[in-house]
């Protein structure tokens, strides 16, 4: 039951999706059914649905139209319905091996399509190699780097490139595709510079089709836990909207675009064209990632919450045969899908057998029914793409959320989103990561600080800034610093010590040094008037005494040091010897042992590490104890 209701889900979303991908729907049916069967045969999660991708086909879609347009085809032709000369699906010999060296890899004979798919299989057959290279030299970390919310950035920015794309399809009017930088405000500029060609029809089904989808996912929404499957509403409005297209004549009456043939059965299978690999080498790159990390972190999430556990990097060859062996099948790249994967949950799927199901539901249509669709309009699909991204589009309902839980996380969301829908997807993927990093580097370059003080019996510490009725330590200031210390951040550390205890050693030392040099000079002119006057040297002793400090140890909670490069070793020897100058004991405390090695290593220790343990303890109020007994004796000493 479960691979019977997504099979019926699949196949409208897959002919709609052929919209994104610049391709034939009969393309995104052969991309359906093999993803399917092979996913069931390598892959190591019990739920996903792995298919046809919005995200994934509209980044093939944009590879797709940018090398027709360089080889000079027009991207606003339509195809006509009837096969050409040129068509792939003509079974004689000169067209299926169309694939020859004569024009950018591909033989003159062939037409727009042929090509479009050409390029689209090189892409996906590569993207392939990529993620097999990438499990081979186990890569899978990469997908590491791709934080939450990064992803849900990209995804929503994609969303709305996506969402501009369809609208000349929902209102039927016929402008220029837009690529490169600035697609969005170019497109949206052209849909209002050629609004009032609108088509009334496509308008009007648009509509009615808009507010059908939307009130059914709502009622699907609202009672999800009565219903046992989902409501096939996309599958019920195709067939609806292609009978009422097909006897009501609209594509010849109204002019209303339409999908046109789609024939039955299978192309023979063809190598993809090397020659063409070379100008889609870059592209397949951000395609391996994106299609590996959203289908690892969808298997990763179901097996937690259905307690197993999966092999990541059998994922990771998984997708990538998904790609490798139906880009010789004229298919295009795919990956796992949220929305597929929760109805097959939902449906009570528990194995991987409900996929083999869902492509015989795509294979009946392969071979007896896709030619019934040959009325269906062309809005009728983008309503179903459009309504898809309703779950990416309410992301922009989460964002005061977001900001309240995480400011940091919202800016990489916004930063992300905004590259990807106004620059290209592309560049969005590059500059999430690269944000996503600087903002890492950023919180450890300036983390917070703090001086701490004791909660009131108890052998606790906290920042005295963010709790009440805390007790400071006489004569010890306790410094935390929340980052691991390294390089990038050393010289913020040594200022925001030297600013949270109000003394900067050098400073002091340098004051001390001219304050004595001054003593000396006030004393030799005095003790040549007590020569004349006769006054005693004692008079003046008083003026060598030193300004008092309000503490003598500084305490260093380690706590949240992951780790110590060089440059932070030698900072802590830095800041041992100038507060040392000043009879000011530094102690450190809560060290981990990666750290403590660091610092032996580092030479922080005398030789042979003998005074360690007046150095370093294991945690904060053992510190505070030691300069407490320190002081003591000292004073005991004293009297």
């Amino acid at each position: 039951m479960s691979g019977l209701v997504i099979g019926i889900i699949l196949v409208p979303q897959a002919i709609a999706y052929s919209l994104l991908a610049g391709l034939k729907p009969i393309y995104s049916l052969y991309t359906s059914f093999f993803a399917n069967i092979i996913y069931f045969l390598m892959g190591t999660s019990r739920h996903v649905s792995v298919g046809i991708f919005s995200l994934i086909s509209l980044m093939v879609g944009q590879v797709v139209d940018r090398e027709l347009l360089l080889a000079g085809f027009d991207l606003n032709d339509d195809v006509p319905p009837a096969f050409s000369d040129s068509s792939p699906w003509k079974r004689n010999d000169s067209n299926i091996t169309a694939f020859n060296l004569t024009f950018a890899g591909l033989n003159a004979e062939c037409g727009k399509e042929c090509y479009a798919i050409g390029i689209a299989t090189a892409l996906t057959f590569l993207a392939g190699v990529y993620q097999i290279l990438m499990g081979i030299f186990r890569l899978g970390f990469v997908s590491v780097y791709l934080s939450e919310s990064m992803l849900d950035g990209f995804a929503t920015g994609a969303s709305l490139t996506i969402l501009t794309a369809q609208v000349k399809y929902l209102i039927g009017i016929k402008i220029p595709r837009s690529q490169g930088l600035g697609m969005l405000v170019m497109t949206w500029f052209n849909i209002f510079q050629n609004i009032a060609q609108a088509n009334l029809c496509d308008v009007i089904t648009s509509t009615i089709c808009i507010v059908v989808l939307v009130a059914a996912k709502e009622v699907g929404d609202r009672y999800k836990h009565k219903l046992k499957f989902p409501l096939p509403t996309e599958l019920v409005i195709i067939v609806v909207a292609t009978l009422v297209s097909h006897y009501g004549k609209l594509n010849e009456v109204y002019g209303s675009s339409v999908s046109g043939a789609i024939p039955t059965g299978f192309i023979p299978p063809q190598v993809p064209s090397f020659n063409l690999m070379f100008r889609v080498a870059v592209d397949a790159v951000p395609l391996a990632i994106v299609s590996f990390a959203f289908t690892v972190s969808l298997s990763e999430m179901f097996a937690k919450k259905y307690a197993y556990t999966i092999r990541a990097n059998q994922e990771m060859f998984a997708i990538a045969f998904c790609n490798i062996i139906p880009s010789f099948f004229h298919s295009f790249a795919t990956s796992a899908a949220l929305a597929k994967t929760l109805v097959k949950t939902s449906t009570g799927c528990e194995t991987q057998v409900s996929s083999v199901v869902s492509a015989m539901v795509v294979l009946l249509v392969l071979l007896f029914l896709a030619p019934l669709f040959y009325s269906l309009q062309k809005c009728v699909l983008a309503c179903i793409i459009i309504v898809s991204l309703r779950g990416a589009l309410r992301k922009f309902k989460d964002v005061p959320q977001r900001y309240y839980l995480n400011k940091v996380d919202t800016v990489v969301w916004c930063v992300t989103m905004l590259s990807s829908a106004l620059i290209s997807t592309e560049v969005g993927l590059l500059v999430g990561v690269a944000f996503s990093m600087l903002s890492i580097i950023g919180r450890t370059q300036r983390p917070p600080t703090a001086l701490l003080s004791q909660i009131p019996s108890t052998v606790f510490y906290e920042n005295d800034q963010e709790y009440e009725n805390l007790s400071p330590v006489p004569k010890v200031k306790i410094f935390r610093f929340e980052a691991p210390l390294y390089y990038a951040n050393k010289d913020f550390f040594v200022k925001s010590l030297y600013r949270m205890t109000g003394l900067d050693p050098t400073l002091e030392v340098a004051r001390r040094k001219k304050q004595d040099k001054r003593e000396k000079e006030h004393l030799k002119k005095e003790n040549q008037a007590t020569n004349v006057n006769g006054f005693s040297q004692a008079d003046t002793t008083l003026h060598l005494v030193p300004k008092q400090l309000d503490f003598q140890t500084i305490i260093i909670d380690c706590s949240s040091f992951s780790f110590l490069d060089i440059p932070g070793v030698n900072t802590l020897k830095e800041i041992l010897k100038d507060y040392g100058a000043l009879n000011i004991t530094i102690l450190l405390a809560c060290c981990t042992p990666s750290v403590i090695d660091s610092l032996k290593r580092g030479g922080y220790f005398e030789k042979d590490d003998r005074n360690m343990h007046e150095m370093l303890f294991y945690s904060v109020h053992s510190a505070v104890q030691f300069a407490r007994d320190r002081k003591s004796l000292a004073d005991n000493s004293t009297v």
